[in-house]
């Protein structure tokens, strides 16, 4: 109905001319004679608003199909297209779409060819990363076998680059998976523990050197997930934790069956958030108050892992109290089906 009465208030001169038109021949014969006037009175006034409605009804589907033509163009803008909607406007209007069809062609062939080139630096940036874990790999294992000929203070510095650089890595890896238009999640019941040891290993360098107190409260607990994309949210955690310890780190590490969801909480007794920055820590670059220890942070270890958390379709959620806590809760659905 709306679209209805803007064709009549678009076509309003058009239609006035013929209400016009039909009243100026009524009067016309009613003062050549008004005895004809009174017997055909009603047959004109049934064909004026017949006529009239004609008009309007072809007027409006001509305009329904004007913009239907329309939209189909500026979706997408190619030759038929163009042709089809130019056959349905006016000749004044025909110039003014063949120069919208060219510029609209313009930018999808710039969009397109930005596109490819954006494509070829996401994969030389991916395979540049993977390249350079060969090197890494072979790095890490020559700083373990070698470990009695090296100083203790410089094995530590070197196994601290090495982390970090393994970690960095990791980030630009999965930054490109989580922007991919393709996903390859392979999700599987796992055990919390086993993945938690993983990581755990992974990390175990940096925790000895901070001279962590780690305590493991998980239990047998087994969650649905996908197995690298959940190891890297803990390692991106973990890391966050190693950053930003106290003089006496401690690191506590529990999971809770609530009957519905499996929730994994991973606290640490470090520098926490101030209460201001904490709606803000998963956002990408964001690293609170510049005069904190945060200052020489990336903002994006806490940023990736929400985006990978969205993926997984995990609820991820985070509280702190500044200079006493900081604590990551996961939240794991509890699947519920007949194993037959």
């Amino acid at each position: 109905m709306k679209h209805f009465w803007t064709t009549i208030k678009r076509n309003a001169p058009w239609l006035l001319v013929l209400l016009i038109a039909s009243i100026f021949s009524a009067l016309l014969l009613w003062l050549s004679n008004v005895q004809a006037f009174q017997a055909l009175a009603g047959m004109i006034l049934l064909w004026s608003l017949t006529l009239f409605a004609l008009v309007l009804v072809y007027t409006d589907l001509k305009e329904r199909r004007k913009q239907s033509l329309f939209q189909a163009f500026l979706s997408n803008p190619d030759a038929v297209n163009e042709e089809r909607l130019i056959r349905a406007v006016s000749q004044q209007e025909r110039e003014q779409i063949q120069l919208l069809a060219s510029v609209l062609r313009k930018g999808q062939l710039i969009q397109y060819n930005l596109a490819e080139e954006l494509r070829d630096y996401e994969e030389y940036v991916e395979s540049w990363a993977h390249e350079a874990k060969t090197p890494l790999s072979l790095l890490a294992m020559i700083l373990d076998n070698r470990a009695n000929e090296i100083p203790s203070d410089i094995q530590t510095k070197l196994d601290y680059v090495c982390n970090q650089f393994q970690e960095d890595i990791s980030q630009m890896l999965y930054y490109a998976r989580l922007k991919s238009s393709t996903k390859d999640y392979r999700f599987e019941e796992l055990n919390l523990q086993y993945l938690l040891e993983e990581v755990l290993a992974d990390y175990a360098p940096l925790l000895e050197e901070k001279q962590f107190t780690v305590q493991n409260e998980i239990g047998a607990e087994t969650v649905f997930t996908d197995r690298r994309g959940f190891q890297f949210m803990l390692g991106q955690i973990i890391s966050n934790v190693i950053k930003y310890s106290s003089d006496s780190p401690m690191l506590i590490i529990s999971a809770e069956h609530t009957g519905i969801e499996i929730v994994l909480s991973i606290t640490d007794n470090g520098n926490g958030v101030k209460s201001y920055d904490l709606p803000y820590i998963f956002q990408k670059g964001f690293t609170g108050d510049s005069t904190d220890s945060r200052n020489k942070a990336t903002g994006m270890g806490l940023y990736l892992t929400k985006k990978m958390a969205d993926d997984l379709n995990l609820k991820l959620e985070a509280e702190s109290e500044y200079k006493r806590y900081f604590k990551i809760s996961v939240h794991f659905p509890v699947l519920t089906m007949d194993r037959n």
